[in-house]
This record gives C-alpha cells, structure tokens and sequence, in this order.
C-alpha cells in the first residue's frame, strides 16, 4: 500500500483575477459582458428558483384545502377556503410528533454513520494506493449514477396486488406479532436465502469483476465499459420486474431471475472472454441486477401486508448485505490463495441453483389464506 503525495505537494490551482478559483463562475456576471448575456444568466437563474419553489408553493397549498377539496385542480396558491384544519387534525389525532422525533432519530444516526464512513472511505481512496482501488472507484461512481428514487416505481408496481391490505397485519398486529409470524414461516426464511445470493453477485461481480477481466487479458476501459453496462440496463431490469411482478407470480420471476445469473455466468466461463462476451455478459447481469429487489419486497408484502413491510424487508436484506460481505471477502480471499476467480465463479452458479430452487415452493399468498386454505 503506497502513500499518496500531499495536497502540499502539489501546486496550487491557478486562479482568476482577484485571487477567486474559477469554480462556480459560469454563471457569474462579470464586467464586459454584453446585455444579452447577461440577461440569459438572469432568466436562467429565475428559472432555477421557480422550478424549486413552485412545487413547495403547491404542497402549502394543498395543505390549506379541505378534505373534500384535496384533489382540486385549481392553480391557486392560497385556496378561496383555506384553512388550518388539516395541520390541527394530524397534531390533535396522529402521532404525528412522535413519527417527526423517530425519524429525526434515524435521521441523526444514518447521517452520523455515514460521514464517518464516507469520510474514511474517501481519506483512504483519494491518499493511498492498494489493489482494487481504481475498480473500486469505477463502481462507486457507476452505481451513483443510478438515483434510489427512480426505485420508487418498480417497487410500488410490485407491491400494489390485490388483497394485501386484508392481511391482519396491514390492519392492526403489532410490530412484535408480526416479526413472530414472519419468523414462523419457511417462506420467509427461502426469500432471505434467494437474497443472500443476490448479494453475493452484485458486490462480487461490482468488486471484481474489471479485476477478473485485467487476468483474461483485457484492458481495464473494457471494465468500465462492463461496469457502466450494468448500470444503463439495471435501469430497464428493474422497471420490467415491477412490471412483470404485477401480473405474474414473483417467486417464480425471481427463479427465473437467479437462473439466468447463473446461466450466464456459465456462458461467459466456457467460451474465450472477449470485449464483447464481457459486455454481453454486463448487459444480461445488470438487468437483473437490482429485479429482485421490486419482486422480493412484493412478495413480502403479499405475505405479511404493508403495515411493517420496512421492518419485514429490511430483515431479508440483511441476508443481502451479509452475501455482499463474502461476495466482497471470499472473491479477494480465494484469489489470493489460488491466484484466480473460477472457485467464486463456481460457488455463485451453485448460489444461482439454490437460489432458483427455494423460491418457486414460496406461496406469497397472505398467510391468513395460506392457513385457511390448509
């Protein structure tokens, strides 16, 4: 591991007249510009604060109708009947303030783990030298090109089945009855497994990956070029498994899903790598790589009800995140000691079978049907 220079090290970068850096000055009006140049910058900063202050105006808006009148579509900012009876009824019947201090908690606690992890993680990047650094840069910046909220749709076409709000826990079980009756279920427990893989793949192919290809012979662009594959057709995978999820059964799509990873880890292993059959391959894995997510949290929430889904989904993703972890370790592991990837390759096709297997006995029918059917 090899030390990076200093910032003292370096020159400093050059700057403009007055001794400001020329970030941040394309917008700035400076002396000598021409009116209409300037009368562009203007507009277009006008613009700017339109299109952001516009939609808060909208939402204050609708916070001051009445409820017969939410769903008005009248363009007015302040309603002719505007009112403070909306705020009075969520203070005065909600818990609403207790929901505000429990996510200001979480809040806190995400944000507090996350500079120190982020700070770290970049001092180490940007200051030393080790293997993987530039992969691991490579996919950090890949996967940051994919917004979390684009997420937000799959996962709705994948959760938005009939009759799950009829389970008793979209209704009125408690936190604790319902972890008991999740726990209780072999279904449950097969899902986890299924995303166990699926965490397994996505940080050793992420991780690894452009490293495997440098071994085959190829050059680190054809990575990066596989890498930015992966996340271009993960846009599209994840909209087809939400999709798909709402008009077919999800165990079986997810079968199929870790099936066609395993399929084509198989086909890229028994022929010649090559540039293309890399980005071949990139392209099949990254549209499935984040299908399962739409899908599993569908059949959760087929299973137990929207109620506690987080909390239900954010225990099978800890099954994910412990198969990120020895997808991440046992690839550099098994390397180091064998001098190459085909012992990970081999345990995540066996991973893609086991995975196919235990999701298709899964009944993601609410489990009140399930006990009244037996």
């Amino acid at each position: 591991m090899t030390r990076l220079s200093s910032a003292a090290d370096t020159p400093s970068a050059p700057t403009h007249a007055g001794g400001q850096a020329g970030a941040g000055t394309f917008f700035r009006a400076r002396r000598g510009d021409s009116p209409f140049k300037r009368l562009v910058i203007h507009l277009t900063l006008m613009l700017c604060c339109v299109a952001t202050i516009y939609p808060l105006l909208r939402v204050l808006s609708v916070s001051l109708r009445p409820g017969d009148r939410l769903l008005s579509t009248s363009l007015r900012i302040i309603p002719p009947d505007a009112s403070f009876g909306n705020y009075q009824e969520l203070l005065a019947d909600t818990d609403f303030l207790l929901w505000v201090w429990n996510s200001l908690m979480i809040t806190v606690g995400t944000a507090i783990v996350g500079v120190a992890l982020a700070s770290t993680s970049a001092y180490a990047f940007s200051r030393w030298r080790f293997p993987g650094r530039n992969a691991g840069l490579i996919f950090l910046l890949t996967t940051q090109m994919i917004p979390a909220a684009m997420l937000m749709v799959p996962l709705a076409l994948g959760v938005a089945d009939k009759g799950y709000g009829s389970h008793p826990a979209a209704s009125g079980a408690s936190l604790s009855e319902a972890l008991h009756e999740a726990f209780g279920q072999r279904g449950f427990w097969f899902l986890a497994a299924g995303y166990f893989t699926c965490g397994f793949h996505i940080v050793f192919v992420g991780l690894h990956f452009p490293a495997f290809l440098l071994d085959q012979g190829l050059t680190a662009m054809d990575g990066t070029i596989s890498l930015a594959l992966i996340g271009l057709f993960n846009i599209f995978g994840s909209y087809a498994a939400g999709w798909l999820g709402g008009r077919y059964p999800k165990t079986y799509l997810l079968s199929a899903i870790y099936a066609t990873r395993g399929v084509a880890i198989v086909v890229l292993l028994a022929f010649p790598i090559t540039p293309m059959s890399a980005y071949i391959f990139a392209s099949v894995f990254g549209f499935t790589w984040l299908a399962t997510v739409p899908l599993t949290n569908g059949v959760v929430a087929g299973m137990f009800g929207v109620k506690h889904l987080a909390t239900l989904s954010g225990f099978v993703y800890l099954s994910h995140q412990v198969g990120s972890f020895f997808g991440g370790w046992l690839g550099g592991y098994l390397y180091d000691a064998t001098g190459s990837y085909r012992i990970v390759w081999i345990i995540a096709v066996g991973l893609s079978v086991v995975s196919a297997l235990v999701n298709l006995p899964i009944d993601e029918r609410p489990v009140g049907r399930q006990a009244a059917a037996a």
